[in-house]
């Protein structure tokens, strides 16, 4: 209540007081709440990441996959504590082996692009393939373009479809344009241009600027297919 002011005026320092009883009391989820206040200086309270680091680290240690996660989450950017990236592998792993989505979508792109860890595409696939199971749109949408280039799976356009889908339902924006091109395509899906530019037209209005190029070159066409066709109808003066 304290921190978001709900019912009362909004008070970090209150909050963290709370909190803390909590955390005497056991509640994992209260250390990682005052880590948080303290590494987004909420309610008043001056951000000071190791402060944050200090409370995170206790939940963390204790298993709380949420902590473990957002304990990466500083390590790789260098909050409160030395930049390192084997630090943060570390417990985004420990996360992502409780089923923390987020951290699962991590260790993907991590495996993807070979930060932190030996580049290895089907690893990034399975930590991929386990948050997109948890319904995280980031990585569905990062799993389709997987299987639309091959990359450490068998190249396949339905699959691609099916993961951009499941991120474009969710309003992922990437996955809306992607699953656009394919439909303008016939990729794996029915080719049609109405159902191209209706995916286009989502990822545009979300400010994603291959989408907004993909929607006006696709009008464009539209504008001179129809003029073409309107000439042809036309009769001609001798």
């Amino acid at each position: 209540m304290f921190e978001r002011g709900r019912g009362v005026p909004q008070n970090g320092t209150e909050a963290v007081r709370w909190y803390t009883k909590a955390a005497e009391l056991g509640h994992m989820n209260a250390l990682l709440y005052i880590g948080l206040i303290y590494h987004k200086g909420r309610g008043g309270v001056k951000r000071n990441d190791a402060e944050a680091l200090k409370w995170l680290k206790k939940a963390a240690d204790q298993g709380h996959a949420e902590s473990q996660s957002n304990l990466g989450n500083m390590y790789f950017g260098g909050n409160g504590v030395a930049q390192s990236d084997a630090e943060g592998v570390r417990w985004w792993q420990k996360a992502a082996e409780q089923g923390h989505a987020q951290a699962q979508f991590n260790l993907g792109v991590l495996y993807l692009n070979g930060r932190g860890v030996v580049q290895n595409d089907a690893e990034a696939v399975r930590w991929y393939m386990q948050a997109a199971g948890s319904g995280y749109a980031d990585a569905q949408c990062n799993l389709g373009k997987l299987f639309e280039a091959g990359r450490g799976v068998k190249q396949s356009y339905e699959k691609a479809a099916k993961w951009f889908r499941k991120a474009a339902d969710q309003g992922n924006g990437e996955a809306q344009n992607n699953l656009g091109k394919l439909h303008a395509e016939g990729n794996g899906v029915e080719q049609s241009i109405p159902i191209a530019l209706h995916w286009y037209k989502k990822a545009a209005d979300q400010g994603i600027p291959q989408a907004q190029f993909n929607l006006k070159q696709t009008m464009d066409f539209i504008a001179r297919a129809t003029a073409s066709n309107e000439a042809a109808r036309t009769p001609k003066r001798s």
